[in-house]
């Protein structure tokens, strides 16, 4: 069964399946020969103004959290993103990249949550 996974662009084990930077940014020091990317989709991160308010501090994240759903609903790409990792998953896993150092407290768990409800 084909999943989404949650991957740190800067792990060394990268695993199989299509792959997706869904930072806003491009990750620091990283070429984007060696990210191997299949697509960035930069327009479905958080706001310039959340991600800053944010500044991965984790006693933040519940009400980053809610703050980016609720971007995420109101974000004409969303719908669109959903229905494409949809497809994917039809024949591969999909690999959310990211670059935040904190793998549990970062908007690519955001995003994934919010994608598997809606699938």
């Amino acid at each position: 069964m084909t999943k989404i996974k949650l991957v740190r662009i800067y792990d060394h084990e990268q695993p199989a399946g299509y792959r997706i930077l869904v930072d806003r940014l491009w990750p620091r020091g990283k070429s984007k020969n060696d990210a191997d990317l299949d697509e960035w989709t930069k327009e479905i991160g958080p706001s310039t103004e959340l991600r800053k308010w944010f500044n991965h501090d984790d006693t933040k994240y519940p009400e980053f959290r809610q703050k980016y759903v609720a971007e995420l609903e109101h974000n004409p790409a969303a719908t669109a993103f959903v229905d494409q990792i949809k497809a994917k998953l039809a024949e591969q896993d999909v690999l959310f990249l990211y670059g935040a150092k904190n793998k549990e407290h970062n908007q690519a768990v955001v995003l994934k949550e919010y994608v598997e409800q809606r699938l």
